[in-house]
């Protein structure tokens, strides 16, 4: 392990360039991301002192395609992003982690009381790091105490997974420092999706800790959620002729987890009409054919958010294939049906707890008049007020960014590029 004092020095002499084009893609990025790290390094030396530390990261995710498949054992389009959170980190012998993000207070989490569950802090970053603990003990892993300074670029509450980018980084940090590296990325992932029920209080699917931990874009099946099946999907967008941008509406996510709750628990009633678990059991003609039913038993709701998703499972093959071609139109028609398909059916645009605030439909409405008919768009991720993404043709990219941002702030809209791994080491 290397001292502050010589990681500093190597990067500020380039020596991390590689690894860190590797991690960003851009060129122009290089000065803001020493820059990044080199402040980094300093507030974990301000808080925590010199001496020897290595650093993490961790990135965020973007989902492709399957709109609230995962947690139903469907199938998903998903892929890792050069926004990441990064963390400083030094092994310390006492059972304690100190924990210290950009524009936070201390964190400092006990690793003596088997870490309950507590209620209380349901919603909280502490949470994530118990339950991530508690994750590897469960597993046979070992824990132990570190201090570490954390800052990201991934957008909390955008729908780009702050908190799966988080948990994975977490998990890499206790791979690296107590288990030789030996936790394999699927683990990881299953250990932070269990964080983030059990001790977070927020019932997601798998997809957002896959993507994060596996990295590149990836196939994921969750017909066994124990061993999903996981395929990469080689593609580069940069030469396809399209962008992939995101745009973050800036709506508020307060109050928004019964909308996030209610699409499995819909979902999984629907399922349960047809006499199964989960809607990865059933076909469409099951659902059409017992559309009644489901009506009486489930309402009419769950009933349309089940034909999203046995409509929506079917495309996400599809969309890997078309992709594996190099079929652009193909996948950008797939796209489309799928951004109807969750504003139609499965009706996560918008929480009917306000039908005054629309900011992703408004973005929806803006992104179709930019585009012109070109490109493709449609929710992101959980949806009600986060983000929305297109697939913009790379010569409209400029104009459609200026905008987005009009409309929604400046640098609302960014252009991601697609990570080929998860969570690393990186000095």
């Amino acid at each position: 392990m290397q001292t502050l004092t010589e990681i500093r020095r190597k990067l500020l002499a380039g020596d991390y360039d590689k690894k860190l084009l590797e991690l960003y893609f851009e060129p122009e990025l290089l000065t803001y991301q020493r820059h990044r790290y080199h402040q980094a390094l300093t507030e974990f030396e301000k808080n925590f002192g010199d001496g020897p530390a290595c650093v993490y990261s961790a990135p965020g995710r973007t989902e492709i395609g399957g709109n609230h498949t995962d947690h139903q054992h469907g199938q998903v389009l998903a892929a890792s992003i050069h926004l990441d959170a990064i963390a400083v980190v030094r092994p310390i012998s006492e059972p304690t982690i100190r924990l210290l993000s950009d524009g936070f207070d201390l964190l400092t989490v006990s690793l003596s009381d088997n870490f309950p569950i507590s209620e209380a802090d349901f919603g909280t970053t502490k949470s994530l790091i118990r339950g991530v603990c508690r994750g590897f003990v469960n597993n046979g892993f070992s824990v132990g105490g570190f201090e570490a300074y954390v800052t990201s670029d991934v957008l909390i509450g955008a729908g780009l997974s702050s908190s799966a980018a988080f948990e994975t980084l977490l998990g890499t940090i206790l791979s690296s420092l107590y288990n030789e590296e030996k936790v394999d990325a699927i683990t990881i992932a299953k250990i932070g999706q269990y964080a983030e029920n059990a001790y977070f209080g927020k019932p997601c699917g798998l997809m957002d800790q896959m993507a994060c931990s596996v990295g590149n874009l990836v196939h994921i099946d969750f017909a066994n959620p124990d061993a999903p099946i996981v395929n990469r999907v080689d593609v580069d967008f940069d030469k396809s002729g399209y962008t992939l941008c995101i745009t973050d509406t800036k709506g508020s996510h307060a109050n928004l987890t019964p909308d996030y709750a209610a699409i499995p628990a819909e979902m999984k009633a629907a399922a349960t009409v047809l006499g199964k678990e989960f809607l990865g059991q059933v076909s469409l003609m099951d659902v059409y054919a017992n559309l009644t039913a489901i009506r009486e038993k489930a309402g009419d709701r769950a009933a349309l958010r089940a034909i999203h998703f046995v409509e929506e499972n079917k495309r996400v093959p599809l969309e890997a294939e078309a992709l594996r071609r190099k079929d652009m139109p193909a996948f950008l028609n797939l796209i489309k049906a799928s951004g109807n398909s969750s504003y139609k059916y499965l009706q996560n645009v918008y929480s009917t707890q306000d039908v005054s605030t629309q900011n992703v439909s408004l973005a929806l409405a803006l992104s179709e008049h930019l585009l012109s008919g070109e490109g493709a768009d449609r929710v992101h991720g959980g949806g009600f007020a986060g983000t929305m993404e297109a697939f913009v043709p790379n010569e409209k990219v400029s104009a459609y960014r200026t905008g987005m941002d009009e409309l929604f702030g400046k640098d609302a809209c960014k252009v991601l590029h697609i990570r080929k791994c998860g969570g690393v080491s990186v000095m």
